[in-house]
């Protein structure tokens, strides 16, 4: 199978380019970069050198590329992936963007969020977290990869909205991320004296990740959902902890939300369930696809709290998009994606 990266240089790119050559069933056949066009891979990532050592391409003749491709992984911000995948729609391929281009099933709500008209409104299109929409992955031309926090928001959520365990209006997520989350470019805020050493929330009630956590929780659970959610960057190169808060409905016993969590994620290897009165922490998953899950329930305030860990740069971003692929072409899911993570 022939893959290919639109944006091969920058984190997810690279990552991507990582999973991918142990896959045992793709080949690696175009990566493009524009500002690195020209240049080899192995120069801008020295870590790569005799592994990866291919020149970057211009993603101008984008349809030679994706006409020499099975699958076309486009790891560019916003407002990109919808403008190749229209100009590619005739070509007999499937597309993953890492992008937001295609998560929201109503297009009206990622035009009010990312300021953007969108140009591919009819597209045949999944959103891409495997654990909820493993159907539709399989079948959708186009797959919209989960963001990074909403996939650990989500997850960690989802068993409690989907059994009506908790009040929907009630739902507060403060998720933390390391500084790779915020891409390759340099910006005045990861600017290394201005992050370490230092803690700090950003985006709050106004991150574009809001209304993608609303739009799965409201599917798994039948109705909508209106949640608090606020970010924050942490000093560490990678890895997101998200800590989740909702009021348990009346009656609702420890017992049912262990049940609950079970019943939806027993058979998926990919979310590791610690249980309740764990902690898991970053450095458990990182470099992997897993995410794990904990969760605490206050018996004074009648809350439940989950606290979920991910790797974003893997289960928030390029490993959840081989996750995809593996599931739209019947692959072993776990096809070069079984990673012991790395530690300490």
């Amino acid at each position: 199978m022939k893959a290919s990266i639109v944006g091969a240089s920058g984190y997810a790119g690279e990552e991507l380019i990582r999973l991918l050559h142990r896959h045992p069933n793709v080949e690696i056949a175009h990566l493009t970069s524009e500002r690195h066009t020209g240049e080899t891979l192995s120069a801008l990532y020295p870590h790569l050198m005799n592994i990866y050592d291919n020149e970057l391409e211009s993603m101008e003749d984008v349809r030679r590329i994706a006409a020499g491709s099975d699958v076309l992984f486009i790891a560019l911000p916003h407002g990109h992936a919808m403008k190749i995948a229209k100009s590619v729609s005739d070509l007999p391929l499937r597309i993953i963007d890492l992008g937001a281009d295609y998560r929201f099933a109503d297009t009206s709500v990622y035009e009010a969020w990312y300021h953007v008209e969108h140009i591919d409104a009819g597209a045949d299109r999944a959103y891409g977290l495997a654990e909820l929409y493993r159907e539709q992955v399989r079948r959708a031309r186009i797959i919209g990869n989960a963001g990074c926090y909403t996939t650990a928001s989500i997850l960690a959520l989802a068993p409690l909205v989907k059994a009506l365990l908790v009040k929907s209006d009630s739902i507060l997520v403060d998720a933390v991320s390391g500084v790779s989350g915020a891409g390759r470019a340099p910006k005045e805020s990861t600017h290394y004296p201005e992050f370490y050493d230092s803690f700090t929330a950003y985006g709050a009630v106004s991150h574009r990740h809001t209304p993608e956590i609303e739009q799965a929780l409201a599917d798994a659970g039948g109705a909508a959902v209106t949640i608090n959610f606020t970010p924050h960057l942490a000093p560490i190169s990678r890895g997101i902890l998200a800590t989740c808060y909702a009021t348990l409905r009346e009656g609702v016993t420890p017992e049912q939300v262990d049940e609950a969590f079970g019943a939806m994620y027993a058979d998926e290897f990919f979310i590791r369930l610690r249980g309740r009165g764990a902690y898991p922490a970053t450095k458990y998953v990182r470099g992997t696809n897993y995410c794990d899950l904990a969760w605490h329930i206050d018996p004074r305030t009648r809350r439940v709290i989950v606290f979920s860990a991910i790797d974003n740069l893997v289960k928030g971003a390029a490993g959840q998009a081989v996750q995809n692929m593996n599931i739209a072409f019947g692959l072993d899911e776990r096809a070069g994606l079984d990673l012991v993570p790395m530690y300490p």
